[in-house]
Order: structure tokens, then C-alpha cells, then sequence
């Protein structure tokens, strides 16, 4: 990798000599990107290493760094051996594992040189504690943890008990250290300051603040379901946005929802072939629902042969309806998962709770709204003939 591919963050963490290094920053700001190509400079310059990569489940860690990691290795044209059983990655006497901290005992049972834990704030202090432990394979230089995070709370235990109390390097990166940024993705950012001043704190100086007004706080993260009701389809497309499928899956009236697909940089055609690619044929004709507001996206869907409907765009009754009948969300919807944890209530600039979510990092989310309360409607105009479902 040649210094035009990387940012000021990879160079700060070229330079740190501490063990625990804390990274801690906004939207967009290439910290993950970043630690990635740091330690796969590691993995091909040092020798006899071990590297753990973590993040609270390993569904999650699979969708998001490990396959990070492979599109980086793609990318560089760099050679490896690959166990996709295990999720280990190997060259020469070098080893990546990427093993979620739901199993434990794999890593108990091992020791590293490195570790890098993945949206740090959703472990708790026990599991930085265990993951220091396993800390300890000898080296020539010095073990290191990587901790990347958004500062989405002042009261969180990284930051009272680790960066306030322990000897760590603290890394504080904004959008603006990422050269590589698209600018309309920038002009999200800084819109913030125009909806919630925590979302813009935490998000675009990437300075500590505290996520409030969450809309949704009754769910828990859940296995896929193998018996269940019916299944419904969520769709947002976004090109430079993320476009988002979710799976919902109804159990007596209840949901659970399911990311089948997240990613930018698709054209309607694109996302509808990525559609077909994930809901099965006999499933198509089950009620899949697409942003109302993108009537040429719904015709593509609708000649794919998907029994396509608009979304209904009430935002309010939607939130309230998803709240009424929300289980959770599957252990691997890690974007999802990421989403529905910040999700807020505006305030305005009084500091009045407005009812109209902060529009940021929310494509999981309108996607799992129009699969869940569009359905709904969708019952009751097929009951009542002269009800409008536009």
C-alpha cells in the first residue's frame, strides 16, 4: 500500500508504542479502514504473529472486518491461505483469527500479539479485561490492542475506566482525516449541526457526548427464526446512501428483523440483481415493500417478477407501529444492529424533543420500517376497499 491509499490515522498508528491504543472518532473517519491496513502491514512485515480480530459476535465480525480485511487483501493483490471454517487467515507463520466474543472459550484458550476490537463500545469491561489477558504472545516488539469506536457516550467504560484511568494512546479522528471521503457523504455530516448537536458532536468532531431520546429500546439481539408466520421484504435504496434489504419475519404478530443487504454504490438495476441473488425464487412472491418515493426502483422490481408494493411514508406511525410489535434483530444484522443503537429523537435548538428522527446512518432503519408497518397497511386496505394504500 502506497501513502496516497492511507490516511493520518494510519500513520499515528505506525508510531504508538502503547499496548492499549484507543481510537475513538466520528463518521467516516478511517479508523477501521485503517487499523485493517496497519495490521496487514504487520501480518506481511513481522514474523511468527498471531492476530486476533473481535467484535461482540461473530456474525457480525464476519459481515464487517473479516471481509474488510479480504477486500483489502483483493485489493493489494497480496497472496494468503484462507480457512473459511475457522475464519483464520495464514501466510507464511502468521495467523489472523477473527473470533466474536460470543465464544469465548477459543480465545481463553489462546494468545496474541495483536488484537483489534471492533465497535469497542459494544463490549463490556469484562471482555476488555479477558481480551488483555490473551495479550501476552511473546514478541520481538510489543503487544498491542486496537480499540475502535464512535464516542457515543462521556459515561461509557472506555472512556471512564480506560481512557481516563489507564496509561492508552487516544486517537480522536474526524471526517476530516479522511481525504478519501465522497462529498455528499461530508455534507451528511455536517448537516448534523442542523438536526441534534450530540449526533453532530459525537459524529462529526468525534468528540464524547451522549446518545438520547433512543426511539427504540425494547429489542435484544436474537437468532435467526426457523419456525415462523410469514415473511415480509423492506427496501431502501441509496447510491452514495446505503441501500438496505431487510428481512422480517412475523411470529404471532411479533418481528424480528433480518439484514440480508447493506451497501452503497448500486444502481436500481444493481440492487434489484442483488435481490435476486438473496430472496429465493419461491419467495418473491411474498410482499416485499420499496421506498414510495422511488417509483422506477418499484417497476424494476415489479418486471423482476417481486410482488413490489410503494411503502407507506408515515414516519411517526410507522416508528410507533415497529415499536409496538419489535422482538429484535438477529445476531447478524450488524449494520442493523449499529443503526437501531443510535437511532434518536430530534431536539431542536431550544432542546425540545422533536417527533422526527435525526436523519443519519437510519437506511437499516426506514428499510425495517416499510417491511413492518407497510404490511400493516397493506392488511387493511386488502379489508377495506376504499382504503388508500398511497
Amino acid at each position: 500500500m502506497g501513502s496516497s491509499e492511507t490516511t493520518g490515522v494510519f500513520e499515528l498508528l505506525s508510531e504508538t508504542q502503547k499496548r492499549i491504543n484507543l481510537l475513538v472518532g466520528g463518521a467516516g473517519s478511517s479508523k477501521s479502514y485503517s487499523i485493517a491496513q496497519h495490521l496487514l502491514r504487520k501480518f506481511y512485515e513481522e514474523d511468527d504473529i498471531r492476530i486476533l480480530v473481535t467484535r461482540k459476535t461473530t456474525p457480525s465480525l464476519r459481515i464487517s472486518c473479516y471481509q474488510l480485511i479480504l477486500d483489502l487483501l483483493k485489493k493489494y493483490g497480496w497472496l494468503y491461505h484462507q480457512n473459511k471454517t475457522e475464519l483464520i487467515l495464514s501466510q507464511g507463520n502468521n495467523a489472523i483469527l477473527f473470533k466474536g466474543l460470543d465464544d469465548p472459550e477459543k480465545i481463553k484458550s489462546a494468545e496474541f500479539n495483536y488484537i483489534w476490537a471492533e465497535e469497542a463500545t459494544d463490549l463490556d469491561l469484562d471482555d476488555f479485561r479477558q481480551l488483555n489477558l490473551r495479550l501476552r504472545r511473546e514478541t520481538k516488539t510489543i503487544n498491542q490492542m486496537f480499540m475502535s469506536c464512535n464516542p457515543i457516550s462521556a459515561l461509557h467504560w472506555i472512556k471512564t475506566e480506560v481512557a481516563d484511568k489507564l496509561d492508552v494512546a487516544v486517537n480522536h479522528s474526524t471526517y476530516k482525516d479522511n481525504p478519501f471521503l465522497d462529498k455528499d457523504y461530508v455534507a451528511e455530516i455536517e448537516d448534523l449541526i442542523n438536526q441534534d448537536y450530540n449526533y453532530y458532536k459525537i459524529y462529526a468532531l468525534g468528540e464524547w457526548g451522549t446518545l438520547e431520546n433512543i426511539i427504540y429500546s425494547k429489542w435484544q439481539t436474537v437468532d435467526e427464526p426457523e419456525k415462523y408466520d410469514e415473511i415480509t421484504y423492506g427496501i431502501d435504496w441509496g447510491f452514495n446512501h446505503k441501500s438496505a434489504i431487510v428481512k422480517v419475519y412475523w411470529l404471532d404478530n411479533k418481528v424480528i428483523w433480518h439484514e440480508l443487504f447493506y451497501g452503497s454504490g448500486l444502481t436500481h438495476a444493481e440492487l434489484v440483481n442483488k435481490a435476486k441473488e438473496l430472496i429465493p425464487e419461491d419467495l418473491r412472491r411474498k410482499e416485499l415493500f420499496v421506498d414510495s418515493a422511488e417509483p422506477a426502483l418499484i417497476n424494476e422490481f415489479y418486471r423482476a417478477g417481486f410482488n413490489v408494493h410503494p411503502s407507506k411514508k408515515n414516519v411517526i406511525d410507522g416508528i410507533n407501529f415497529c415499536k409496538s410489535c419489535l422482538i429484535g434483530l438477529t445476531k447478524t444484522s450488524a449494520n442493523g444492529i449499529k443503526e437501531i443503537n443510535s437511532y434518536s429523537w430530534k431536539r431542536d435548538k431550544n432542546g425540545n424533543i422533536i417527533d422526527e428522527p435525526v436523519k443519519f446512518q437510519d437506511d437499516f432503519m426506514d428499510a425495517a420500517r416499510y417491511g413492518t408497518y407497510s404490511r400493516d397497511i397493506y392488511l387493511r386496505k386488502s379489508r377495506n376497499a376504499n382504503f388508500s394504500f398511497r
